[in-house]
Order: structure tokens, then sequence, then C-alpha cells
């Protein structure tokens, strides 16, 4: 039995909200459903939608359910939760969005592991679930793999990736002996200094492995979230005003480790999915976001870049700070996705040494003479056209400064996955065979009606010699007609809708749609957007 049926009601959760009363009432009924829980603080953010009038019919069939209304709206999340935290009165308390849920037991596992370990901090996995498709994404998923205490956060830098302080649960005194609170006001990114804060107070701490909240991401809501609504340049400067914030509160408290693996995480993170949003910005919003990046990468000193160079954000924060002006920005669009990748052209200097570009010689690459070469940055083109008699899929190898073929590729092995659900098809296995111009083509056939219909994104695995392999995805070349939406005969389905695309990181991707009904569904909904 798992020790959740032995847990005393000793855990407050604090949910907090505004104008939400469409999910309010799933979050908190998620709350109350927790053995461990005692009482479930909701403090409604001054909302105009109802919200008020949900949770007293809520509180009048809830003992445990209290309920704090705020007279003014603070515009942001970390009021909210302050009120909460003076408001809750159980030994721990925990904190929910209005729009999340937390999953059954989660209040459970956290307090068996807190108690068991008399830890002050008890962490767990949190899971962003894209709505309404109920995709699952893990969220830090390698720092919770398996359970362990940490007698301090430095004992565990990567704790400062995970920002969230939704997944957690918290001593309540030791909130309050250490005076720890959210900013206060309408201040995006709360949770990074709130954490940081966490983390500067040096609490015993325990991670464990369970599934302790459910994120919803809806991106097609109305009003996005803070961490969606990444469109105006303000979100960008409130981003690295708290990433900033983050790190001097950690170094402040003479964790030196912890702030500089702070600031990596910047590189590694923050700053890469920027870069690959760039290309959806108009130029005033790309010159005013290269200026502030570049003032925000002033700050690093010699040590904040001494590890790990060879990293894609490393080098994409380099090239920011070499030019004054925004420049290749499709080429650090690639570098920035995941996996990364380095497209041609790969420029020398006079010396021979790899550089960034021919205009560009101080930003050297010499990490990658000697970086696995299952580690690099590897590019391959694809392109896809859907044919009447066969569709074919181009794949083209890059070398890298010669260590590709260092390295002797082998095969190439490619499969669709499904966005949505996750279902690989159409898998194949392509031997590789240097062509003169120092490139590795490659070709396999796609049976767009076995694929079927959604959302398809293209895996490959790059296998060599030595036995190594790199898992990566391909650049989706943009050269006329290829990335063209196109109505192809089917005998399956009549007639197949598809359209081979780049994704945000410029990877190749693939939309199908079958059958009369999924053409006509995809005309309507293209008529939406251009009206709307």
């Amino acid at each position: 039995m798992h020790p959740q049926s032995q847990q005393a009601p000793h855990v407050s959760v604090v949910v907090i909200g505004h104008n939400d009363s469409a999910h309010l009432a799933d979050a908190v009924r998620s709350a109350l459903a927790q053995e461990s829980v005692g009482e479930v603080v909701a403090v409604d953010d001054c909302s105009t939608d109802g919200s008020p009038e949900l949770l007293t019919r809520l509180a009048a069939a809830e003992p445990r359910l209290r309920v704090v209304r705020r007279d003014t709206n603070s515009g942001g999340c970390g009021t909210p939760r302050n009120t909460g935290i003076d408001a809750v009165t159980s030994p721990y308390v925990m904190f929910l969005d209005s729009d999340d849920v937390l999953p059954p037991g989660a209040a459970a596992a956290l307090l068996a592991a807190a108690t068991a370990e008399d830890a002050q901090v008890a962490a767990g996995l949190c899971v962003r679930r894209e709505l309404p498709s109920g995709r699952e994404v893990p969220w830090q998923e390698r720092l919770y793999a398996h359970g362990s205490v940490l007698e301090h956060p430095a004992r565990q830098p990567r704790l400062v990736r995970d920002t969230l302080c939704v997944n957690k649960l918290y001593r309540t005194g030791f909130l309050r002996e250490h005076g720890i609170r959210f900013p206060e006001g309408r201040f995006p990114y709360e949770d990074f200094v709130f954490t940081a804060r966490v983390l500067a107070a040096g609490p015993r701490m325990v991670l464990v492995p369970d599934r302790v909240y459910t994120w919803h991401v809806r991106r097609s809501a109305e009003r996005l979230s803070i961490s969606l609504d990444r469109g105006g340049i303000d979100n960008w400067r409130a981003r690295t005003r708290a990433g900033r914030m983050a790190h001097d509160i950690l170094l402040d408290a003479g964790h030196k480790e912890l702030a500089r693996a702070a600031r990596a995480k910047f590189l590694g993170h923050e700053l890469r999915m920027y870069v690959r949003e760039l290309g959806l910005r108009d130029a005033d919003y790309r010159r005013a976001w290269w200026a502030h990046t570049r003032e925000y990468l002033a700050e690093y000193d010699a040590a904040d870049w001494a590890s790990e160079p060879a990293a894609p954000g490393r080098l994409i924060a380099r090239v920011v700070l070499a030019s004054s002006e925004p420049r290749d920005l499709p080429r650090l669009r690639e570098l920035a996705a995941r996996p990364a990748r380095l497209c041609p052209p790969y420029a020398r200097a006079g010396d021979g040494t790899p550089v960034w570009s021919d205009d560009l010689p101080e930003v050297g690459l010499e990490p990658y003479l000697t970086r696995p070469v299952h580690l690099l940055p590897l590019a391959v083109d694809a392109e896809l056209r859907p044919r009447t008699r066969g569709t074919r899929l181009r794949l083209r190898l890059h070398d890298l400064y010669g260590r590709v073929a260092q390295a002797g590729p082998r095969v190439l092995e490619v499969e669709w996955r499904h966005r949505e659900t996750g279902r690989t098809a159409q898998r194949a296995t392509v031997e590789l065979e240097p062509a003169p111009d120092g490139t590795w083509p490659a070709e396999t056939a796609v049976d767009l009606a076995a694929l079927g219909a959604g959302t398809w994104d293209l895996r490959l695995g790059l296998r060599f010699a030595d036995g190594t392999a790199r898992q990566t995805t391909a650049h989706a070349r943009a050269g006329a007609g290829l990335l063209r939406r196109r109505a192809v005969p089917s005998l399956l389905y009549g007639v197949l809708l598809v359209q081979p695309y780049a994704t945000h990181s410029g990877a190749l991707a693939l939309r199908v749609a079958t059958g009369p009904g999924g053409v006509a569904s995809v005309v309507r909904g293209r008529l939406r957007r251009l009206l709307h």
C-alpha cells in the first residue's frame, strides 16, 4: 500500500485565480481530493467573471475550503500566493494555479517523503499537458528520474533548472522563518525569484519520481498564460529581470555554483527558446531583443563562460555579443533547436581554425574539433515532395570540419512520429555513401496514406562506424515549392491534403488531412484564421 493511506491531513493547498471560472472548480476539487490535504485556501484576485460566487458555493459544501477574496487585482501571481502563505494553518503548504490540477496522491507522496526524510522541501515530477490534444511532456524529467535526498541544494546544481513552485511541498514554518515570499504585484516569472530564495535558504530537500502536478498548456486560449505570451519585448525584459534577481539572490547567499548554474540554465533554456521564435517577430522586436540580450549577457564573467564551451546556447550568446545588429537568424534558429543543428557554411580562419563565419572570425568553434561526434550539432537537410506516384524523402548529411568523415557515418534511421500521440510509423534504415561534394545523401519512400491524419515530426538516427549514435532532426529545405500544401489522390481516402513545413526551430514536419472531410476541415480552419 502506498504511504499516502497512512498520512494525516497536514497539507494546505493555496489555489490562486483571476477570472478563470471555467477551470477553477476542477483545480479546487483536485486539491480537495488529496487524502493528505487538511485545508484548501482559494485566493481570488478580484475576479469579475463569477469566480467568487463559484468558490462560495463550493465552500458551502466543503468545510476544508476557505475563500479569501482580494479587493484589488494584483496583476500577477505572487501577491495572491503570498496572501495564501499568510492564511494557511497546516504544517506544510503547496501551490496550485486555477487552470491546472493535482494528480491523485500527489500531496501524499510529497508529504510521505518530507516527513520520512525530515526535509523542509519535497519536490516531484510536473507534467505539461497540451490541450486539447492531451499530449504530455514531463518537465525536468531527468531531475526526478529517481528518488534522492539532498542535505543542501548545492549538492545538485541542476535544481536551478526547475523554477516551478507548484510541483513542491514546503514546510510552512520554513517559509515563514526565512521570510521567503513571492515578488509582489505584476511580476512575470515570479517563480524564478521565489525558487532562488528557497534554494538560498539551504533547505534539506527530498526529490521523488512521483507525478505531483499537471500543468495545462492552452495555446489557443484567448488569454495566454504568462509563460506562453512571449510576443512582446516586455516579456523578454521581464524574464531577464527575474533571471538576474535569481542569480543575485543565490550569489549573495554565498552559493556561487548555484548562481553559475542559473546563468548556464539561461543560456541553455531561455536564450535558445526565444531565438527559435525570433523569426516570428518583426524587425523592431528583433532589434530591441538583440540589444537587450547583449546588455544582459555583458554581465557574465569569465567563469560563467568557462564551462561547456561547445554548448549551443553559449555559441549563440557569443554570436549575439560579437555583433551589434541582429544577424544569421535562420542559422541561429537551427542551432537553438533540440537537438541542435549547426548548418553550413563551415568557415575557417586564415590559420585553419573553425570559426562562425568569414565576417565573424572572432567567434571560434575550436571545441568542435575535440567534442565526441555523437554530441556534435550535426546538420541534415531534408526535402519532401508529395506526389501522386509516390512521395520521396531526400536527405543530406553535412560534414562538420572533417569530424563526420573521420567518424564514418554508416546508416541513417528514419521514422515519423505523430506529435499528439507519440506513435511512430514509416521506419526505414538507409545506408550512407559519401558524395563527391563531401556530404552523405540518402533517400527513402514515404507512404502518406499509411501515416494517416495528423501532424508528423521527422526523427533521424545516425550510426557511425564505431557503434556510436546521434539522434537528431532535419533542417527543412525551403526551395521553390518545397513547403507548399498539395492535394494528392489516394486509393484509401480518395484525397490527401499534405503540407511539409518548417517548425519554429526549422525542422521538417508534415501535416496530413485525410479524405474530403479532413480537407474541408483544413479549409474551414484556414478561413477562420484569415477572418480573425
